[in-house]
């Protein structure tokens, strides 16, 4: 006998609702700030890594996957990480190097790139010319280079 949907529900919410505690801890605001924009640059990160291994042929291309992928770069690109980024008096255990907030009109500059750039791949992921997708993949990921030689430090500061 399967369970009905009404019970399926409820126990999804409940446990929905054991695990809030936990997905809410990280909003301590001593230490919300790093955890935010850790979490954002490392689902940039978890997009990118798969295209950029596919367009290497380190694991097999899939056009479905890559336009999946570059869908949700684009979407996560749109989020405000720049609000992560309120004061240089206490950063954190983190990698942005304190240029961010010297050079804040510049790193904004350079997240705009980065949104308008993994727009584009977005677009062109979908289309099925391998040499274009290639092209704007290169062009993504030169936003994220730029951004990294100037605000990202290899080791926590």
């Amino acid at each position: 006998m399967r369970p009905s949907k009404a019970i399926l529900t409820a126990l999804a919410l409940t446990a929905g609702m054991g695990s809030a505690p936990h997905a809410l801890s990280d909003l301590d605001p001593e230490t919300f700030n790093v955890s935010y924009r850790k979490t954002v640059f490392t689902v940039l990160g978890g997009n990118f890594g798969p295209m950029l291994s596919m367009i290497k042929g380190e694991i097999p291309w899939d056009d479905d996957k890559f336009e999946s992928l570059a869908n949700d770069l684009a979407t996560v690109a749109e989020l405000d990480i720049a609000r992560a980024f309120p004061s240089p008096d206490d950063p954190g255990k983190t990698r942005a190097r304190p240029a961010i907030w010297e050079n804040m009109d510049d790193f904004l500059l350079k997240l705009d790139a980065l949104r308008t750039e993994s727009a584009k791949l977005a677009e062109v992921a979908g289309s099925g010319d391998k040499a274009a997708i290639m092209a704007q993949f290169r062009a993504t990921g030169e936003t994220c280079g730029n951004c990294h030689d100037d605000y990202k430090s290899k080791d926590y500061l």
